[in-house]
């Protein structure tokens, strides 16, 4: 009988994949464990490898299309084989090497329960749909099989208020129009993820920038005289081992910013785990995860970074490892920008971005009190804070303890 290969759990709390690609077309003859597919889960793409030998009689998850774990995506048998009639294979879908540990462990999910005619829901729309008072039983699907997606749950979140005026008005999105020499260029699976997770953060929860700048000195010679001891062992020492440690620290006097806003309560976490923007280009951007960060020394917060960076840019992160975050520094200083207002990375409480580094000329006063000028490395802190946990004063105090952490590092 033919073998269905199924979508495996690819790791703890990945309920739905995207197929990106398919390697194999009908007709292709595959040998076990040969890849077959390429799926995303939270903008990370794995390899999905055959289950079986033999020939791909049909492809059932076309590509862009979601599946949830242990849904159909192709059929493997032998040429002119019946697929009416096929059965599950005895053993689940093997994943590729790097993602071999997760897939060896996996289950196939239980569908959250909902009330009414819904059908199966992902966590997170059943999440979002608690949040906003969504009734899904009145909800038109439009993902596959009309399950109900994100963005279902977005649009039927009601009308906003239009501007200027008390009352509810529901405002149509504006008609774009296309003219003589544009080109279209179609979303990429990461990009529409990216969208759809900035446009439900900014929904969420009230955003507010607080702007406080830091004096580098301290940090730029530490950093100059432990770059030869790090490279040592193998570790590029950048500014952003920094920006973590003085985080961890400020989080541990501060631990609201550490919290995640639920509707029983402010749930503050137990463990400090930093996410890393990390630019991937015209891909966009991903936030691998640097998990128990505040059980790391330096050493080891800047090998995390190097390791994370590198393999987010190869594409070869693990699912889980961009999961769990409970705080996201962003590093817009790259391209110069001084300051920025990032966007929350829900459902965490905040968000650090850090400018670019500019020498200036600056007024310091000594001991004894009397003022002079100096050329200081200066950099502006960015924090976004979600303003249902935190208020300004609070927000500050954060910032400042940040500030303070840099600008007496020894």
């Amino acid at each position: 009988m033919a073998t269905k290969v199924l979508v495996p759990l690819l790791g703890e709390g990945v309920e739905e994949v995207i197929v990106t690609k398919w390697l194999k077309r009908e007709g292709d003859a595959v040998r076990e464990f040969d890849p077959l597919l390429e799926v995303n889960t939270d903008k990370v793409d794995t390899e999905i490898p055959a289950p079986a030998s033999g020939t791909v009689l049909k492809i059932v998850t076309q590509e862009g299309a979601t599946a949830r774990v242990g849904e159909i995506l192709a059929l493997i048998g032998k040429p002119g084989e019946s697929t009416e009639t096929a059965s599950v294979s005895s053993r689940p879908p093997p994943v590729s090497a790097r993602h071999r540990a997760a897939g060896d462990s996996a289950a196939k999910s239980e569908a959250p329960s909902i009330p009414g005619k819904v059908g199966f829901v992902s966590p997170v729309v059943a999440r979002m749909a608690a949040e906003y008072g969504v009734d899904l039983s009145r909800v038109q699907g439009t993902g596959l099989k009309g399950r109900i997606t994100k963005n279902d749950v977005l649009k039927a979140t009601g009308p906003v208020p239009s501007a200027g005026a008390p009352s509810m008005v529901q405002q149509a999105p504006p008609v774009v129009r296309r003219g003589v020499g544009d080109r279209l260029v179609k979303h990429t699976t990461i990009r529409r993820q990216i969208a759809d997770h900035m446009a439900m953060s900014q929904k969420t929860s009230p955003h507010v920038l607080t702007v406080m700048e830091a004096d580098l000195g301290r940090v730029t010679i530490h950093r100059d005289a432990s770059k030869a001891l790090f490279e040592r062992d193998g570790v590029r020492l950048t500014f952003t081992a920094y920006f973590v440690a003085a985080i961890i620290a400020a989080l541990k006097v501060f631990p609201m910013a550490n919290s995640s806003w639920t509707e029983e309560g402010v749930l503050v976490h137990g463990t400090i785990n930093i996410g890393m923007a990390t630019s991937l280009g015209d891909d966009g951007l991903i936030v691998p995860v640097i998990k128990n960060a505040d059980e790391l020394s330096l050493l080891a917060i800047a090998r995390s970074i190097n390791d994370l960076a590198d393999r987010a840019r190869a594409r070869k992160l693990q699912p889980e490892e961009v999961r769990g975050g409970t705080f996201t520094l962003t590093n817009h200083g790259i391209g110069g920008s001084l300051f920025a207002m990032p966007i929350i990375n829900q459902p965490q409480c905040a968000i650090l971005g850090t400018g670019a580094i500019q020498r200036r000329v600056v007024a310091i006063s000594d001991a004894a009190g009397s003022d002079a000028f100096a050329v200081r490395p200066i950099v502006y802190l960015s924090l976004v804070f979600d303003h249902r946990i935190l208020d300004g004063a609070s927000a500050d105090a954060f910032l400042a303890k940040v500030k303070s952490t840099l600008e007496t590092w020894a």
